[in-house]
């Protein structure tokens, strides 16, 4: 019963520093993802270190070209900055990773490397990119950014309905195993009931939704795709643990496990919600 408390008040007040994280202004939504990136780094750096025979990875510095990533993204978005001058500071610290490796005592500096760039790959590139669903720029004479708040915050909904809905569909229904040799708990039964409520969740956003945002149809192909590639997030996310040796990424939130363990299904459902609204704009 105490356990199941902390996690209910755990999980409300994420939920709320989530949602009015993106609803409240642009720069709430910055500086929320900014720090999301910067404690799942930081988790994830850890992890390596602890866990990891043979690497080891720079924790400050990996943490801080993924706050910076995240805030270049972002600045170029909203104007602030312009061009690619933005990511010389962070070209300059992945090359110093690199760099430093070779004057640090591991078994493999390969291993090092690997880790430390697969972690800007896995954790910050995506993270970086919900910038891209939340600001449209105006391309006329007077230069405007518009803030979308709705867009960001529907991946969000769609992995939380997929997730709810999977584990209870899963519960009641589940008896084919999804993929039994990374995690034995998922089942197709539970996915494709995660994926019915999906929809469902697509077309009540469509409903409250501004006109011109998304079509109903568009608004369901965008619940499918996160559906889908969140789910494999969390295979993916789940594989690194079981290959690390874990049962959590972590214990940053009480109940819930690590940050890695919270994110792991955006990692890859927001670059594929910005493959596909970008492909649906140009069609």
């Amino acid at each position: 019963m105490k356990n199941l408390i902390t996690r209910t008040l755990v999980g409300i007040v994420f939920l709320a520093i989530m949602i009015g994280g993106i609803l409240w202004r642009p720069d709430t939504m910055i500086l929320l993802f900014a720090v999301i990136a910067g404690l799942t780094m930081w988790e994830y750096t850890g992890l390596v270190n602890d866990y990891v025979e043979g690497a080891q990875i720079n924790r400050l510095i990996s943490t801080v070209a993924g706050i910076y990533l995240v805030l270049a993204v972002a600045g170029i978005q909203i104007g602030l900055v312009y061009g690619a001058m933005a990511f010389v500071p962070y070209i300059i610290t992945v090359v110093y990773l690199l760099v430093a490796g070779l004057y640090t005592p591991s078994v493999n500096p390969l291993h090092s490397w690997t880790y430390t760039m697969f972690g800007q790959m896995y954790i910050a590139l995506p993270l970086s990119l919900i910038s891209l669903l939340s600001f449209r720029t105006g391309m006329d004479a007077a230069y405007s950014v518009e803030y979308n708040p709705l867009l960001p915050l529907s991946i969000f909904i769609f992995l939380w309905t997929n997730d709810t809905g999977a584990y209870c569909c899963g519960s009641l229904f589940g008896r084919h195993k999804l993929f039994p040799s990374v995690s034995p708990g998922k089942t197709w039964e539970g996915s494709i009931g995660g994926g019915f409520f999906v929809v469902l969740a697509a077309v009540i956003v469509w409903y409250f939704s501004s006109e011109g945002v998304l079509t109903l149809t568009q608004w369901i192909g965008l619940a499918i795709v996160v559906a889908v590639t969140g789910t494999w997030g969390d295979l993916v996310e789940s594989k690194i643990k079981r290959v690390i040796g874990i049962k959590d990424s972590g214990n940053m939130l009480p109940g819930h496990g690590g940050m890695l363990d919270r994110f792991d299904s955006s990692l890859l459902a927001i670059p594929s919600a910005v493959v596909y609204i970008y492909t649906i704009s140009l069609v």
